[in-house]
């Protein structure tokens, strides 16, 4: 399994977990949603934070990857 995978199978299982926590707890409805907006804002934005970081990092090796390229003498 792909490293990929796993933090997207973890993340969706932490997300599942935590909906149903709150689902479940002794609460008003209205607080509950309002549980559930912020923990899905919260994760929206882990998210949107790791695929930046993952771009950045591919962005970052096609350089480096294009950089050894160009400095390869021709044969």
């Amino acid at each position: 399994m792909s490293k990929g995978n796993a933090l997207l199978g973890f993340v969706s299982g932490l997300a599942v977990g935590a909906v149903l926590g709150l689902l479940l707890a002794p609460a008003k409805g209205s607080e509950t949603r309002q549980k559930i907006s912020t923990k899905g804002t919260d994760l929206a934005e882990s998210l949107k934070a790791k695929f930046d970081e993952f771009i950045d990092d591919l962005t970052q090796s096609s350089s480096q990857a294009k950089t050894e390229t160009t400095d390869c003498p021709e044969q």
